[in-house]
C-alpha cells in the first residue's frame, strides 16, 4: 500500500524535481540545520508542558525544569544528527547556545501567557502528536502527527494545533503561502474522516513561536503568535483537488511510486533544495 505524508505532498508541491531526489532516487537532499534542531527541541519541550498541565495541575506543569528540558532536548538531537550525518550536519557549539538562549525567552513568555492560547475549562487533551493513518482507498494511505489535539467538552469541538518555530514569526506572506497553511487543512479533513465527526466541529491554529522580535519597536511585541488559516470546504476541496494531482502523477492504481522525470525548478535559485542538487 502507498503511504502519503503532509511533507512528502508538500515537497513534490513546491518542486517535483526535489520530491523525486528523495522519495525515489533517496538523494537526502536535506540533512538538517540547527533551525530543525532547535524547532523539533522545543515543540517537544512545549508538548510535555501541555501533557503535565490538562493531565495534572497548572502548578505542578509550572514547576517543571522546561529550561533542561529543551537543553537536554537539543543535546540529544545534535548527538543523533552527528552520529548520522557526521561533518555534513553543519551546527556549532555558538549556533547552540544561541538557540539555547532564545527558547529560554520563548519559555519565559509562554509561561507568563500560556492562558492565552490554551486553557482547562472544560477541555480535556486528546493526544500529542496524534497518529493519523487513513485509508484514502484501497491501495492509498494518508499519515500523520497532530501536534497538540484538544477537545471542548461543552460544544463537542476538537481543536488541532500546530506548533511552529520561527525567526521573526508570520508576516502575511508566509501566512498566505499554501505550502505552510495545508498542513492543517489535510489534517482536519482526514480526522474527520478517520474520527467520523464533522469538519465543521473542528479548528485549527497554528502557533507559532519566534525566536526574535525587532529592535526599536514603539509597541510591545510577544513572542507567540497564534493564526488559523481558512479552513472552510473551499479551502480544503482545493488543497483535496491537489493531492488528487499527486496521487494521480507520481502513484499507480497499486500505491506504487511512477517515475516520472522532472527538472530542476525555473526558479530554482529561490528553491535551495533544487540549488543543491
Amino acid at each position: 500500500m502507498g503511504k502519503i505524508s503532509y511533507s512528502q505532498f508538500s515537497m513534490w508541491d513546491k518542486c517535483p524535481y526535489t520530491w523525486k531526489a528523495n522519495y525515489v532516487d533517496k538523494a537526502e537532499t536535506f540533512k538538517g540545520n540547527i533551525y530543525t534542531l532547535f524547532g523539533s527541541a522545543l515543540h517537544e519541550t512545549i508538548q510535555a508542558y501541555l501533557v503535565c498541565f490538562y493531565e495534572r495541575t497548572i502548578k505542578e506543569a509550572d514547576a517543571l525544569p522546561l529550561e533542561e528540558i529543551l537543553m537536554y532536548r537539543m543535546k540529544e538531537s545534535y548527538k543523533q544528527s552527528k552520529e548520522q550525518h557526521g561533518d555534513d550536519f553543519e551546527v556549532t557549539k555558538e549556533d547552540m547556545a544561541e538557540f539555547y538562549q532564545d527558547g529560554v525567552n520563548i519559555i519565559e513568555e509562554f509561561l507568563k501567557k500560556k492562558t492565552r492560547y490554551f486553557s482547562k475549562k472544560n477541555t480535556e487533551l486528546v493526544g500529542i502528536e496524534m497518529i493519523l493513518d487513513y485509508d484514502i482507498s484501497e491501495k492509498m494511505k494518508f499519515k500523520g502527527y497532530m501536534d497538540v489535539v484538544l477537545h471542548e467538552k461543552k460544544t463537542g469541538r476538537m481543536r488541532i494545533i500546530d506548533i511552529k518555530t520561527a525567526t521573526m514569526g508570520w508576516n502575511k506572506y508566509m501566512k498566505a503561502d499554501k505550502n505552510k497553511t495545508n498542513q492543517l487543512l489535510l489534517y482536519k479533513h482526514f480526522m474527520s474522516k478517520q474520527l467520523e465527526i464533522s469538519e465543521d466541529k473542528i479548528d485549527v491554529e497554528y502557533l507559532i513561536l519566534k525566536r526574535r522580535l525587532y529592535e526599536n519597536m514603539m509597541y510591545p511585541q510577544n513572542r507567540i503568535q497564534s493564526f488559523s488559516p481558512a479552513s472552510g470546504k473551499p479551502s480544503i476541496n482545493r488543497v483535496m483537488s491537489r493531492l488528487d494531482d499527486f496521487m494521480k502523477e507520481c502513484f499507480d492504481e497499486d500505491g506504487n511510486v511512477v517515475v516520472n522525470e522532472y527538472e530542476k525548478c525555473a526558479k530554482h535559485v529561490k528553491c535551495r533544495s533544487c540549488k543543491d542538487l
